[in-house]
C-alpha cells in the first residue's frame, strides 16, 4: 500500500524557470554595478564602458530566454 504524501499540480517548469532567473538577474545587476563604478572613475572611457556593459546586458538575458523556453522544449 502507497501513500501519497504530497501532490504537484501544475507545471514544474515554471518553479524552475523562477530559479534560473536568479542567475541572469544577479548578473545583470553585478554588470550595471561595475559598469556605474567604472564610468565614476573613469568618464572619458564612457562610451567603451556603456558598450561593454550593454553586451554583458544581451548575455545574461539571453540566459535568462533560454531558461524561459526550456520547460516548454522539454515539456517538464
Amino acid at each position: 500500500m502507497s501513500q501519497t504524501l504530497a501532490a504537484v499540480n501544475g507545471s514544474l517548469g515554471s518553479i524552475g524557470y523562477g530559479l534560473a532567473a536568479i542567475g541572469p538577474g544577479v548578473g545583470v545587476g553585478i554588470i550595471f554595478g561595475n559598469g556605474t563604478q567604472a564610468l565614476a572613475r573613469q568618464p572619458e572611457a564612457a562610451g567603451l564602458i556603456r558598450a561593454n556593459q550593454i553586451l554583458g546586458f544581451v548575455f545574461c538575458e539571453a540566459l535568462a530566454l533560454i531558461g524561459l523556453v526550456m520547460p516548454f522544449v522539454y515539456g517538464v
